[in-house]
């Protein structure tokens, strides 16, 4: 009964929206400003569209989209085209191109060319894994979002995994997301061997836990090249086990620096994954920081703007995106001196061995906060 109710607020919660698909307008360019999105996937190409499914593949496969991010919305929003609606690309993410390589060579080769385009100052690669129940568009999308609104320098890559876009899929795409850690591992050495000089690891919910055990296995492979790269790992929501997060972070010895997770404890949807998994939470919705304290991690405390489920707040709120387009900032603030850091910006600021837990006030004046 417990379980069927869980299941039963899985469904509601993600009834609320329609799901996004891939909708390709070519003449939305001219319209919206477009992104564009490098794609590694596991996700198996369904024979009828041509594109990313969601089955799983043991080979990998590769692309690059240009998704239009219309001028009509809110920071943080993100709109499709209704099931019969028409297409409006003032006011939704559409696909203006999409180009589905052949091969990892034809990959790699255009993914050189966006860095040779960049100075060699600006050679970095963010790369996005997305979470539970979600469609490929979705995942896409959502680092378009995110890329546009937080002006993300260097390449933009999508690392998708074989989620089935469905609330009752929980252990399915738990274990999906297991099977994909060796294709991130892949896709991070190919965005290296483009010539990226530094890689920042952004993961939202599920994803958190695939992106965690990635570099656990680089670090068990000795792959210190790798390791090199990493300037940075940020957690949304992440729906991981506190103990396994801890032995995989204790297995990769010095994490990427900034290494910071965005979490709160009203967030409803990690609530019914620890109930679900016998937990009485998740690292997501920790309460008590001491549980990493050894760690050198900082979690941003984002309950003060949670809405709806608060599962994503961080690329919901417009405030918040204020906040992470400076996360810089935030990190050398909060850095390895805390002595007078309170007050330096608007929100309470808790250390813990290494562990710092910066709560957040309403952001309306956090970017006025650091800009002073």
């Amino acid at each position: 009964m417990r379980r069927s109710l869980i299941c039963l607020c899985l469904v509601s919660l993600a009834a609320c929206a329609p799901r996004g698909t891939i909708v390709v307008d070519p003449a939305a360019a001219k319209v919206g400003q477009v992104e564009e999105i490098f794609v590694g996937s596991t996700r198996a190409i369904d024979a009828d569209t041509g594109t990313f499914g969601r089955g799983r593949s043991e080979e990998e496969h590769f692309a690059r989209y240009a998704i239009s991010v219309p001028p009509n919305r809110k920071l943080g929003e993100i709109k499709f085209p209704g099931r019969h609606a028409k297409p409006d690309p003032q006011r939704h993410f559409l696909t203006t191109e999409q180009e589905m390589h052949l091969s990892r060579r034809e990959f790699s080769a255009d993914l050189h060319q966006a860095f040779l385009a960049l100075p060699r100052s600006q050679r970095e690669a963010v790369i996005y894994v997305h979470g539970f129940n979600n469609t490929f568009a979705e995942g896409l999308y959502r680092i378009a979002q995110l890329s546009h609104d937080l002006e993300m320098p260097g390449v933009t890559l999508h690392y998708s995994w074989p989620s089935i876009g469905n609330p009752l899929g929980y252990v399915a795409d738990r274990d999906s997301a297991m099977f994909a850690r060796d294709g991130l591992e892949r896709l991070i050495h190919e965005t290296a061997d483009a010539g990226a000089e530094r890689i920042v690891l952004v993961a939202h919910s599920m994803g958190s836990a695939l992106t965690m055990e990635t570099l656990r296995q680089v670090a068990i492979r000795g792959d210190n090249r790798i390791r090199q790269r990493m300037a940075g790992v940020i957690l949304i929501s992440p729906d991981l086990d506190v103990d396994l997060f801890r032995m995989q972070a204790r297995t990769y010895g010095a994490l990427p620096q900034p290494f910071i997770i965005f979490g709160s404890n009203r967030d409803s949807l990690l609530s019914l994954s620890a109930q679900l998994t016998g937990q009485p939470e998740r690292l997501g919705n920790l309460s008590d920081i001491s549980r990493v304290a050894d760690l050198d991690v900082t979690f941003l405390d984002t309950k003060a703007y949670s809405e709806g489920s608060g599962h994503f707040n961080l690329g919901d709120s417009a405030a918040l995106l204020q906040l992470m387009s400076r996360v810089a900032d935030v990190d050398a603030a909060f850095g390895s001196d805390q002595r007078g850091k309170v007050g330096l910006l608007p929100g309470v600021v808790l250390t813990v061995q290494n562990a710092t837990q910066i709560v957040l006030a309403p952001v309306g004046v956090v970017a006025e906060g650091l800009s002073n």
